[in-house]
């Protein structure tokens, strides 16, 4: 039940930020907004995956990542009904919230609305949303999992 929380609350914040962004703030005709010293809120469209690695300017591109992402989900949703693990179920229901919110992006936009973006000076780094701060996370505490509390289970 945890994994499956964490995914819907995932999906429901990051969907409600981007719409907020998008439609209500109208961010598009306000950017680049300074949030605080080192977030800035511009707009970026985001057709590849993390970091905006595999950037796809077609339609079957897009498709392959949509359809990628959705089985990612399903296979992922399938391992946390299995888990009885708190931190693992936590962690896949980060991941599978923030893919799905990503997938629905690609369904509505033809992109993912990327708006956040750390910046201290000159240097920036990448630009991201909820569903991606979520991934990391999720990914984050897989690792974690896999590589500290696993080995203490099986003792």
């Amino acid at each position: 039940m945890l994994g499956f929380s964490a995914a819907l609350i995932t999906l429901i914040l990051d969907q409600a930020t981007k719409i907020y962004t998008l439609f209500v703030y109208d961010l598009p005709l306000k950017e680049p907004v300074e949030f605080a010293p080192f977030i800035n809120l511009i707009v970026v469209w985001n057709r590849g995956i993390s970091y905006g690695l595999f950037q796809q300017d077609g339609d079957l591109g897009r498709w392959v990542l949509i359809i990628v992402s959705i089985l990612a989900a399903i296979g992922l949703s399938i391992w946390i009904r299995r888990t009885r693990a708190k931190l693992l179920a936590l962690s896949l229901g980060l991941i599978v919230g923030g893919a799905i919110g990503n997938v629905i992006d690609r369904l509505a936009y033809g992109a993912v609305f990327d708006f956040i973006q750390f910046q201290v000076g000159d240097w920036s780094w990448y630009v991201f949303n909820v569903a991606d701060a979520a991934i990391v996370a999720g990914v984050v505490g897989l690792l974690y999992d896999s590589f500290v509390l696993e080995p203490r289970r099986g003792r």
